[in-house]
């Protein structure tokens, strides 16, 4: 069985990934393979220096993520190049690395995907998990986290799916509100109920 572990930003999906990664789960992180074909030489970060330009890659060719971002924050049209790029080089590992997990024996693999229903990757999974929580929790955790204002964190939230939209499109909802023992009791039930093992 192959799961899809989503949410949004500050909604605890990661403290939930770890979790499952402790029950002997093996993850297929998107984030860490974001970082990985960008590594400096990849196919796709020459790519990206062709098309935004050499400044956009630091002294010792890694990518200068900071001015990337500004660079296509707000910017609807530099976004969509820059995922057209990025995009398929991420879905072609995540693949490989699930093949590798399923030939090498395992039950249950886990596509830790931020934002699966924004790529629309629900062909990718069997079932989904999406972690939420409160829109009030969502967002003292992330200006708390990542230190900004009330405004930043709204325009980062507002730039993904809203969660309850997210939970219309899950096979189980996972409320990420209370402590991290209520948080585990969820996750346990769900596994058990799909009979998941790793």
């Amino acid at each position: 069985m192959i799961i899809g572990l989503t949410g949004s930003i500050a909604s605890g999906k990661s403290t939930v990934s770890a979790m499952l990664k402790k029950r002997g789960f093996p993850i297929v992180d998107a984030d860490e393979i974001a970082r990985l074909v960008v590594e400096p030489g990849s196919p796709v970060l020459m790519e990206i220096s062709r098309l935004f330009g050499q400044e956009f890659l630091r002294e010792d060719g890694s990518l200068n993520r900071e001015k990337l971002g500004e660079r296509i924050f707000g910017n609807e049209e530099e976004r969509l190049k820059l995922n057209s790029i990025i995009h398929p080089a991420i879905r072609k590992e995540m693949l490989k690395q699930k093949e590798q997990w399923i030939s090498s024996g395992s039950n249950t693999v886990i596509l830790d995907i931020p934002l699966l229903f924004e790529s629309k990757l629900q062909s990718f999974v069997d079932k989904i998990i999406v972690v939420s929580t409160t829109p009030e929790i969502q967002k003292d955790r992330l200006m708390s986290r990542n230190v900004l204002s009330e405004e930043e964190a709204d325009a980062r939230i507002s730039s993904q799916l809203p969660l309850k939209e997210k939970e219309l499109g899950a096979d189980a909802v996972l409320y990420n509100n209370g402590t991290i023992e209520h948080t585990e009791s969820q996750l346990d039930g769900i596994l058990s109920v799909w009979n998941a093992k790793p």
